[in-house]
């Protein structure tokens, strides 16, 4: 079968955009052959500095013949119907149809229509234009003389030469002939821009890959990323060193290169009383190199680059030359680092209450006083100094203001852990101005010092509280203030340290300073005030209850109820997004949707280890004989409650009368629903969620006597009532640890 090869070459294509580039031609063009009929064997796609390239393996020469039954009017139906349907079906008149017989509806017109599969090759003529002239590049741009014409093709640079060829392996392939802005297709392309800059023809993709290869192109980038790694190890480990790997380094200097040639370079020793990660960030940020340690773990002063081209001096020159930039940029980073020493980080506060953080949410001085009362407040449930935790959470962004972190963003927080060493901070205080960011991705470190722990808690919680104070909420895909990572990030601080800590009142410091900053003192109060009686572990009900009975206070004390109101739904609704951000990752480690559902519904999940625990104990419970057969009782039970109350048009939910149990089996039923929901109700109070299963386990004989040997829908009313009555029982005492009618099975 046919095979395709496909190239487009260009001036230059960002390494950025290549990985990218070249999974939406593959599936640009795939989509199309696949919707006209043409099922193939075979993709793949590859990029390089100036070309994408895609091969598409055991194409059909032709598309399937068409057959197609069109129905149409009924039989003596209107003209203009009729004759509207013939001219959509390609017929010249009602002879050319047929009559299908339908005893119900009537006779009615049907038309056979038959279209005969085209030629790839000219399916592929109308296909590629359309993939290149809609293709998605991120940023495209006109070129020439011909932009000038209405309708002139954009690409991501100066697009020269398109190679499309098409045909079997045994054969000269055809070239898909079209033409877009005066390029036309053909079978020839060019290979290295200094190395081999002269055309050459193609055929087919094994052709066209080894060509390419001997003209200094390595078209696989995967395959690049590998000869650069290699290369770079061996150059290390042939001077004694060992290369820093960056994975995201190699991505983008194998899109920089067609023909990668790794070099080693120097620098003055005096830069390396730099901090490491200063001299690693200026290196790859300014010019896309690698740095190598000492065999004691050290940075030496050292880096590699990645070069592409085999220069005649066998690289000196090129070596001088990056030598030359990273010494600038390391004496302008010297400069920076030693600047920045002179001032004090506290020093350099006063600046941020003229720096506007959200211009709802005040400055970055009042964030960071809001920052620091939370952190006062979370310290004692935490475990952390309050001296200390109130310290970090103050300086914690004092270096975004150093002229370092102006240079390179991404060292903030770090560089105010040096900087706090270096002005003798406590240590706690110092790693906390670094580690308050984290975790910032799912793989990222999570904090374990008690002081880092409460400043990232403080920073992540004020940030969504306050987002949500201004209904500034994650919509679908866009979440502009990454309030989903700062979620996430509180979930694993959370979860990984093992806190015992209420989401729900965790917010209300920031809440109340918010309040009053914005000169609402009153409000500040009540809100405090509210903190003080939210239990932990709280249902949804009890929270109701709550809002309920202060929205009332509010309402009496004419201290405008509506900002408080709104306070509080601010905190309920963090506490939501916390919850099913760890709803999220337990379902990325596997836990079920199910007995997830069934702890969510219960309660508002604001401790977030106590879910934890409750969703391994009921899972673990399920898992055993005791647990799959109580759970079949439940289920038997609410099924039969859910038809009796439909069609008795009422809720069985009284307690039993113990007068008019008429056998054993329901006395004994009931006894054991009273004496394992308190059992469990007092596991559940003390966290031994286990127990709490192991008491409900104890229902499962009593339950199966009461279904052996008791009649449910008996002839008396009354005892009929009251032993639905008693299944309900089961359905509440069940509840004390978790909704069995949200648990599959």
């Amino acid at each position: 079968m046919p095979d395709l090869l496909f190239e487009l070459f260009s001036e230059e294509i960002p390494a950025r955009m290549q990985a990218r580039a070249a999974e939406d031609l593959r599936r640009m063009v795939t989509d199309r052959l696949v919707d006209a009929g043409l099922i193939y064997e075979g993709a793949m796609a590859f990029a390089t500095p100036r070309r994408l390239a895609l091969t598409v393996q055991g194409i059909p020469a032709r598309q399937p013949d068409l057959k197609e039954e069109k129905k149409g009017p009924r039989v003596g139906a209107p003209d203009n119907a009729v004759q509207g349907f013939l001219k959509s079906a390609g017929l010249a008149s009602v002879a050319e149809a047929t009559i299908q017989k339908d005893p119900k509806k009537g006779d009615f017109y049907v038309a056979l229509i038959e279209k005969p599969g085209r030629a790839a090759i000219d399916v592929l003529v109308e296909m590629l234009p359309l993939v290149i002239r809609t293709f998605p590049w991120p940023k495209s741009m006109r070129w020439g003389a011909r932009s000038a014409r209405p309708g002139s093709l954009v690409w991501v640079r100066p697009l020269h030469t398109i190679v499309a060829t098409f045909g079997p392996e045994t054969e000269e392939p055809e070239i898909v002939r079209f033409t877009i802005d005066d390029i036309a297709t053909g079978d020839t392309t060019r290979g290295h821009r200094f190395l081999s800059p002269e055309a050459f023809r193609v055929k087919r993709f094994d052709d066209y890959a080894a060509k390419l290869e001997k003209a200094k192109v390595v078209l696989d980038p995967a395959r690049r990323k590998e000869i650069i790694l290699a290369d770079a190890r061996n150059l290390a480990f042939a001077q004694g060193f060992a290369l820093i790997e960056d994975q995201a380094l190699l991505d983008e200097v194998a899109g920089l290169v067609e023909w990668p040639v790794t070099l080693m370079g120097s620098f003055d020793e005096e830069f390396l009383r730099l901090p490491p990660e200063v001299i690693r960030t200026t290196i790859r940020a300014n010019q896309k190199c690698f740095v190598v340690a000492k065999p004691d773990g050290a940075l030496a002063n050292k880096f590699i680059l990645v070069a592409n081209i085999e220069a005649a001096d066998g690289g000196a020159a090129i070596v001088a030359g990056n030598e030359r930039v990273i010494r600038a940029r390391l004496a302008d980073a010297k400069f920076f680092y030693e600047t920045d020493l002179k001032t004090r980080l506290e020093d350099r506060l006063p600046k941020f209450k003229h720096i506007v953080f959200h211009e709802k949410l005040g400055t970055q001085a009042e964030r960071i006083e809001r920052i620091e009362g939370l952190a006062v407040y979370l310290a004692p449930l935490v475990g952390a100094d309050v001296e200390k935790a109130k310290r970090a959470a103050r300086l914690c962004k004092a270096d975004l203001l150093t002229d370092m972190v102006g240079e390179f963003p991404e060292l903030q927080g770090l560089m105010g852990k040096y900087y706090a060493r270096a002005q003798h901070e406590d240590e706690s205080v110092a790693a906390a101005c670094e580690e308050h960011y984290k975790p910032v991705g799912p793989s990222d470190r999570v904090p374990t010092d008690p002081v880092s722990v409460v400043v990232a808690l403080a920073d992540k919680i004020d940030t969504l509280a306050g987002f949500w104070a201004i209904d500034e909420k994650p919509t679908g895909s866009k979440d502009p203030y990454g309030l989903r990572r700062a979620a996430s990030g509180i979930v694993r601080l959370i979860i990984e340290n093992n806190l015992k800590l209420s989401t729900l009142a965790a917010q209300i410091p920031s809440i109340v300073i918010f309040q009053q900053q914005r000169q609402h003192k009153k409000i500040a109060d009540q809100i405090a005030s509210f903190a003080d009686i939210v239990p932990d572990g709280i249902s949804v009900d009890v929270v109701a209850s709550f809002l309920k009975d202060w929205a009332k206070r509010a309402t009496e004390s004419k201290n405008d109820p509506q900002n408080f109101l709104r306070a509080i739904e601010v905190c309920g609704g963090v506490a939501w997004f916390i919850a099913d951000r760890l709803k999220v990752a337990l379902r990325d480690t596997g836990a079920r949707f199910d007995l997830l559902d069934a702890i969510y519904s219960l309660h508002l999940p604001d401790d977030l280890t106590s879910v934890v625990r409750r969703v391994e104990a009921l899972g673990k419970f399920l898992d055993t004989e005791d647990g799959k057969n109580l759970l079949a009782g439940y289920k038997r039970a609410t099924n039969i409650l859910r038809i009796e109350e439909k069609r008795d048009d009422t809720k069985y939910t009284e307690a039993p009368s113990a007068e008019l149990f008429r056998q054993s089996e329901e006395r004994e039923l009931a006894r054991a629903i009273e004496a394992a929901a308190k059992e469990a109700a007092a596991a559940v109070a003390d966290e031994n969620f286990s127990a709490a299963m192991s008491a409900m386990a104890k229902l499962r004989p009593h339950v199966d006597a009461f279904f052996e040997k008791v009649t449910v829908n008996a002839d008396e009313p009354d005892v009929r009532a009251n032993r639905l009555r008693l299944l309900n029982q089961i359905r509440v005492a069940t509840r004390t640890v978790a909704d069995f009618s949200k648990i599959e099975g």
